[in-house]
Parts: C-alpha cells; structure tokens; sequence
C-alpha cells in the first residue's frame, strides 16, 4: 500500500518553531521528488517546498530563509523544520511525492503518487 505517513504540527506563538516529518511506505521513495503544500483558511493549495532524490530544492518566495527541507532516501523520511513562523503560515500541511512534484496541485486528489494526511499547524499571534 502506498502511504505517507505524517508527524508533527502542532500549535506555536509567532516567531516559534516546528518540525514535520513524513515517511513514506510502499513505492520507490529514491526515484520521487517530495515536499509540502499546504491548504489554507480559502482551501487554496500551494507548494511550499519540495526536494529532489538527489537534493535539489525549491521553496516558495514566502518561506525562504525560515523553512528547510530535508530528506533522508534511507529512512524513506522528508521533513520540513519550520522556523520563525508567522500568523499567515497556519493552515493544513500535506507531505507529497511524485516524480516530478507539480508546482499546481489539488491538496489530496488524484493526480499525484502520494498525499499525506495532513497535519494542522496553527500560529498565534
């Protein structure tokens, strides 16, 4: 069964931090690219980082500089550590993976390998 299994999120002050972890179970985790989107309050969905099998990386303008990414092909686990968060970061993270991950997507729909459950990080000002 192909599954991503999600951890972490939670709910932090402005400014705080967080770390989320997805692994992932029942496909070929090296040949993917993985990453998170997250769906906010309007249930848009957006990348906000994703990973490359071989490193590569890409964030959204929005995070640089406070989100990193980071993956581990033995453990099958990708991660994101969440640092100086803000009000407008809360939403619903989901882990993904595909090769190659889209840039648009439908939070949760067919059309890409794999979808996390999601997990609720919530920011407090």
């Amino acid at each position: 069964v192909v599954q991503l299994a999600e951890s972490g999120g939670g709910s932090v002050q402005a400014g705080g931090s967080l770390r989320l972890s997805c692994t992932a179970y029942g496909f070929n985790f090296d040949n993917s690219e993985t990453g998170w989107y997250l769906q906010g309050p309007g249930n848009q969905c957006q990348l906000v980082s994703r990973i490359s099998s071989d490193g590569r990386t890409y964030y959204v303008d929005s995070v640089k500089g406070r989100f990193t990414i980071s993956r581990d092909n033995a453990k099958n686990t990708v991660n994101l550590q969440m640092n100086r968060l803000k009000p407008e970061d809360t939403a619903v993270y989901y882990c993904a993976a595909d090769l190659p991950l889209p840039e648009d997507a439908t939070c949760g729909a067919k059309g890409v390998w794999a979808w996390g459950q999601g997990t609720q990080v919530t920011v407090s000002s």
